[in-house]
This record gives structure tokens, sequence and C-alpha cells, in this order.
């Protein structure tokens, strides 16, 4: 007679930096077949160069079309990640963002992990958040410890 055992939990495989930076490839690639055809509607251009933006301020340049796009990137990272879990990057690598108990991060956390890429970036190529990624058991940048979120490889079985 077998006794009865309690359910294995398997340890998150954390995702590192190659698979991260390939996701993001993915949806940098999806986002710029959207971004470049409406630059050439917009602007006439696919690139816009320093002459087609409308604001300069010395080696800053900027224009309306490139803050929307700004703010489109911001908007689908924390809402795909919000409510799905992943981008579509993500999700074609079968990753995912989770809180810290495994469940959907939700939009707040979304929100506060997207927002510290910006020190993540820190101090230029992201710098920062690829060294906490290489030094960290969890793989986990910045913005992933303060927001309490992993990225994680889904489990397959």
């Amino acid at each position: 007679m077998s006794t009865p055992t309690a359910p294995r939990t398997r340890k998150p495989q954390y995702a590192g930096l190659g698979l991260r930076f390939l996701a993001l490839a993915i949806d940098l690639v999806i986002l710029s077949m959207v971004f470049f055809p409406l630059t050439r509607i917009v602007k006439g251009v696919w690139i816009m160069s320093s002459t087609d933006h409308l604001w300069g301020y010395g080696w800053l340049i900027t224009d309306p079309l490139c803050i929307a796009f700004l703010v489109a990137i911001f908007i689908y990272f924390v809402m795909m990640e919000g409510f799905l879990g992943a981008t579509v990057g993500k999700l074609v690598l079968r990753l995912r963002v989770v809180g810290d108990n495994g469940s959907n991060p939700g939009v707040a956390r979304a929100l506060v992990r997207n927002l510290l890429r910006l020190v993540d970036g820190l101090p230029a190529f992201n710098i920062l958040g690829v060294v906490l990624i290489l030094s960290s058991p969890q793989k986990a940048r910045f913005g992933d410890r303060i927001a309490g979120t992993r990225v994680v490889i889904r489990n397959t079985g």
C-alpha cells in the first residue's frame, strides 16, 4: 500500500540575460513594424533625421511623434505584463513576469517595474540592469527587485 505524498513544487527557473534580451528584441521588431510606417505617413520619411524633428536643444532632439511612440511603448509593456504577465516577445520565448508568489504581477507591479527601467539603464547601455541580472540568483534587475517581480521560464509540463 502506498502512502500519498505531497505534490512537488517546482523551483522557478529564472530567465537569464540572453533570453530577456531576445524577448526585448522581438518586441522592438514588432513595435517597429508599426512605428516606421506611421513615421512614413506622418513625417514622409521612414527614419527621422535630426532635421525632421520639431524640437532641438543642443544634443537633445525630439518630436511629438517620438514622445507619442515612447508613451505607446511604455503602455505596451505595462499593460501586456500587467494583464498577461508577458509581452509578445516573452510569450514567443515562453517567458513570464510573475509576482513574488508566482502569480500574475498586475498593472501596479508592471508599472513600477517598467518605470524603473530608467534606473536599470544607468549609467548607460543598461549596465546596472545587466550587472544585477548577472549577479542575482533570481536574475532580477533593480526594477524587478523593487516591484516584487521576476522573469521566469514557463514550465512545459
